[in-house]
């Protein structure tokens, strides 16, 4: 049913290179649930194109996976996020504290957890989102900008935005794996009860073959290098 609208057209909320390992460009539900609104979400992270596997850290994969990563060898870590429509910040959340590093098995049991047992009615929206913004850019359309570094919001509640405005930092906060961008649009500015809706970019840029090919109001699947 929700699928039959046309993406709503905005701007990509990064700027740099960028890659997306979970994007409706490639399925839908692209998180594998239609749950919090998010089943047209993209997460958004940087790479090393040059190694293998494209990590997104700094360290080697051993260390990795035996001790964890500090959050500043992310590549994305603290890159700013921009604001993708014109619009007025309906929620803004903040001060959510981010573990400082990550670790493999314990945030995959963190995510099963809150995947599994999260109540709405009675748990804390941060404890998987951890510090949000939700802009509302039209009727019953609302941004949700997700996992935030704490104390990077520049937004408050009722503020006008412009497209392009920075808003925050790419973080570690709340339901996360690694640092990262989650972004997605909704029909309602409350996550617990929002349906995603479809979205394509405006513009970016998509490297194929050795060169950088312009794309207009595209999504980018999970093997695309793209940049904006």
């Amino acid at each position: 049913m929700f699928d039959a609208r046309e993406p709503i057209i905005v701007e990509f909320p990064l700027r740099g290179e960028w890659h997306s390992p979970n994007t409706p460009g490639t399925k839908i539900p692209s998180h594998g649930t239609n749950r919090f609104g998010s089943r047209y979400a993209c997460d958004f992270i940087q790479v090393d194109w040059e190694r293998k596997g494209w990590p997104a850290y700094r360290v080697s994969l051993a260390q990795y996976l035996l001790f964890g990563v500090p959050l500043d060898e992310y590549y994305c870590w603290g890159q700013d996020v921009y604001a993708p429509c014109d619009g007025i910040i309906v929620q803004a959340e903040d001060g959510y504290q981010e573990r400082t590093r990550t670790k493999l098995l314990s945030d995959m049991s963190n995510a099963y957890k809150n995947a599994r047992y999260f109540n709405p009615k009675k748990d804390d929206i941060q404890s998987v989102a951890g510090n949000y913004i939700i802009i509302e850019c039209g009727d019953n359309v609302y941004v949700g900008l997700v996992h935030l570094q704490t104390g990077s919001i520049q937004v408050s509640v009722g503020q006008r935005v412009k497209k392009g405005d920075v808003i925050g930092r790419v973080g570690h906060s709340g339901n996360s794996f690694a640092p990262h961008l989650h972004f997605q649009l909704m029909d309602s500015s409350d996550v617990a009860i929002a349906n995603g809706l479809p979205f394509a970019f405006e513009q970016y840029e998509l490297f194929k073959n050795g060169t950088w090919e312009k794309v207009k109001n595209g999504i980018p699947t999970n093997k695309d290098r793209i940049r904006f």
